[in-house]
């Protein structure tokens, strides 16, 4: 019977959830990443906040720097829902936490660095940067045997000598243009809704894997996403590999499209 209740109360969110957005009862009037630390008035060197596709391809991302009370509710909803996702790593998490790294990927999600102190890095010089991905990047592959080819700088914080010295390391720096702000404990349904109203193709979600009541929002906006025509992939199969500028937004398009 509760079995029973509970998913009556999830599709009668789901539902809620397609019905405000139809009738344009959410407002996007909240800045985006990208706004926040594009000035508009100087070229600067940006992560991937987004990727410029039309196929309805979006990607969820996790955070992992602090715990792994929530994690295994995360990936049995994700298994439920057949979604692969990203999951970004710090150093000391990974080593704390070897047997989540190798749950993690032999469930078939990918693994990016989130850096191997979590510090504000744009504070840093180049070789300290160099280290950190470097160091951060051996960590997660001497559990699961693959390279690391993805980087979400913590905090969002990044400058040019941040983005340039990854980008020449062959990895990917990544940022998100929809953020569930699950860190703030918000409920499962406002989690949800607050991630369908902004999401669009191309878009990159940013979760947390110890967020409160993010693994009970899943389900929610795997469904409602899913009804609206999106799919979930890997943010290393949203985005383009070569041939490609980052516009002004944080957009990542092809070049004959730029």
């Amino acid at each position: 019977m509760r079995f029973f209740t509970f998913r009556f109360r999830h599709a009668a969110i789901v539902v809620a959830i397609l019905i405000s957005l139809t009738a344009g009862i959410f407002s996007a009037n909240a800045a985006g990443a990208a706004e926040v630390y594009w000035s508009g008035t100087a070229p600067r060197s940006l992560p991937i906040y987004n990727v410029g596709r039309d196929d309805n391809k979006i990607a969820i991302s996790f955070d992992c720097a602090w715990g792994t009370e929530h994690t295994d509710a995360i990936l049995k909803n994700l298994a439920d829902g057949k979604v692969r996702a990203t999951w970004f790593m710090v150093q000391f998490w990974t080593e704390k936490y070897p047997d989540y790294v190798k749950k993690i990927d032999e469930a078939g999600h990918e693994i990016g660095t989130h850096s191997k102190t979590h510090s504000y890095m744009s504070k840093q010089s180049k070789t300290e940067i160099e280290a950190e991905l470097t160091s951060s990047s051996e960590a997660i592959t001497a559990v699961t045997g693959k390279k690391v080819e993805l980087f979400r700088p913590p905090y969002g914080d990044y400058n040019d000598n941040l983005i340039n010295t990854a980008n020449a390391m062959g990895i990917y720096p990544i940022q998100w243009d929809v953020d569930s702000l699950d860190w703030k404990d918000l409920s499962a349904a406002d989690i949800a809704a607050r991630i369908v109203e902004r999401v669009k193709s191309g878009s990159i979600i940013l979760c947390h894997n110890n967020g409160l009541h993010t693994a009970e929002a899943l389900p929610i906006l795997i469904d409602t996403l899913r009804a609206k025509g999106f799919e979930f992939v890997p943010i290393g199969e949203l985005i383009y590999r070569e041939n490609y500028k980052i516009d002004a937004t944080g957009k990542q398009i092809p070049n004959a499209a730029a």
